[in-house]
């Protein structure tokens, strides 16, 4: 029962860890293009600023 209660301990550190971790910038690139963006930095204008993202189409 004693290891069974600090495997539980690890796994729980380790799952609360991993929210705590900050997504790469490859990965918010890849959730930025979802919503219609090239990539992050162009999101986060979007967001703070008045693009939007049409302007990522223009050529």
């Amino acid at each position: 029962m004693e290891k069974k209660r600090i495997a539980l301990k690890k796994l729980m550190a380790a799952v609360e860890k991993e929210l705590l971790h900050k997504p790469n910038r490859k990965t918010l690139d890849r959730l930025s293009l979802l919503v219609g963006f090239q990539d992050w930095d162009s999101f986060q204008d979007a967001l703070q600023g008045d693009a939007d993202g049409t302007t990522n189409y223009q050529t």
